[in-house]
């Protein structure tokens, strides 16, 4: 019986091993270092992954090479049967495989993506996977490192509370040969901030009560954060009595309710008043003590046209000095010394300018007691001892003229 041959088979036996290795040789793609290549994950062991890529052997990505975050484990970056992508770093090791670069491929792609954002101002998205000196790093398809001073609008203490956040960026600067990219979130949130600050500021009107915290605190008052903006309490809308500092009324981080005294739109300044959201205790001081009642009080202060008196609640009046006893009174402290409780009564109440007129002379009138008047130490004065009085005696020397003889 004869043997009919498939001229399309061919038969082994009848061709040499050079001519078999070029058969086999012609079935496999040629790479080139540089080239990107597309296979499926077959292996995966700690220090390196196996990629079929067509090729007489797997390829082979070193661990290092999978991924720019550092000290990575293998499966949680990929899983057996995934299809990716990879660069060729070497045409064949000494054992005749492709060595490959997943991170290196996704890096060629990133940088175009990025630096399309960079050229378009647009905002880059990434996972925080560093803390390094001066900064973060964050996962934006390659190393991408933004500064401590651009985190955020104020300046971060601990830097390590960024681990593992997702924080959206603006790429400020690109190098290639360098391979450095510099981010800044602080311009994202000051943009923000921009647009929260113009809502604000439109939805903003004299008299309005808004609640706030305390941002900072200066000589001169008080920066409130109004929710994108801030308003300042000057130092004299802080209280209605008299303050030395803005820190003897609010603390850094406090709430505060304040209300809108004033809004400039075109400067974006927000004048605000913490006293106006208590009563006014000159107002009190009015219902309480009505010009002609008798009130007791402390001295605060002499001067020399009279003494100070407070009422309460950091409430001054001025006793003068010709109000202070029914006998004339040269200096204060004829009558009273700081500390000194008196009885004083309300002669006039001016609320516009904050000045009440105390009359010590008119209340005692009316208590029927006399007020003491100390006489003043007059300095001792004394003649002074007559001394010896010397009498001096002058002896005239008379000189005769000479005559002529």
């Amino acid at each position: 019986m004869s043997v009919i041959k498939n001229p399309t088979v061919i038969d082994a036996t009848e061709i040499s091993d050079e001519e078999m290795n070029a058969l086999i040789d012609g079935t496999i793609n040629p790479f080139d270092e540089g080239d990107l290549v597309t296979g499926t994950i077959v292996k995966l062991d700690r220090d390196e992954v196996l990629l079929d890529i067509g090729f007489k052997s797997e390829g082979v990505i070193p661990v290092r090479e999978l991924s720019i975050r550092r000290d990575v484990d293998p499966s949680e970056v990929v899983s057996l049967g995934d299809q990716i992508e990879a660069l060729v770093l070497q045409k064949e090791d000494k054992d005749g495989r492709l060595i490959l670069s997943k991170k290196r491929a996704e890096y060629e792609r990133a940088w175009i993506s990025v630096e399309e954002k960079f050229n378009n101002g647009e905002n880059v998205e990434g996972e925080v996977i560093e803390v390094v000196k001066g900064g973060l790093i964050l996962d934006i398809g390659l190393r991408g490192f933004l500064p401590a001073s651009l985190v955020d609008l104020r300046r971060v203490k601990d830097l390590s509370t960024y681990i593992h956040s997702t924080l959206e960026a603006r790429v400020i600067e690109m190098d290639r040969n360098r391979n450095n990219v510099v981010l800044s979130r602080r311009v994202v949130l000051e943009e923000g901030r921009k647009a929260e600050r113009a809502e604000v500021l439109a939805k903003l009107a004299k008299g309005m009560h808004l609640k706030g915290v305390v941002s900072s605190i200066v000589d001169f008052g008080a920066f409130v954060d109004l929710g994108g903006i801030d308003g300042l309490v000057h130092i004299s809308e802080l209280s209605w009595s008299h303050v030395n500092h803005p820190s003897e009324v609010v603390k850094v981080g406090q709430e505060v309710e304040v209300e809108v005294l004033d809004v400039d739109m075109s400067r974006e300044r927000i004048s605000l008043g913490l006293k106006q959201t208590t009563e006014d205790p000159w107002r009190t001081l009015v219902k309480n003590y009505p010009v002609g009642s008798i009130v007791e009080g402390t001295v605060t202060k002499l001067v020399p046209f009279g003494a100070f008196v407070e009422l309460g609640d950091g409430i001054e009046g001025l006793v003068h000095i010709s109000e202070m006893a029914s006998r004339h009174v040269d200096v204060p402290s004829q009558v009273s010394n700081v500390g000194d409780p008196v009885q004083v009564k309300v002669m006039d109440i001016d609320m516009d300018r904050r000045r009440i007129s105390l009359s010590m002379k008119a209340a005692a009138e009316t208590l029927g007691v006399e007020i003491e008047v100390a006489e003043l130490e007059k300095p001792e004065t004394g003649d002074e001892p007559a001394g010896d009085v010397e009498e001096v005696v002058t002896e005239e020397v008379v000189t005769e003229e000479p005559t002529e003889e």
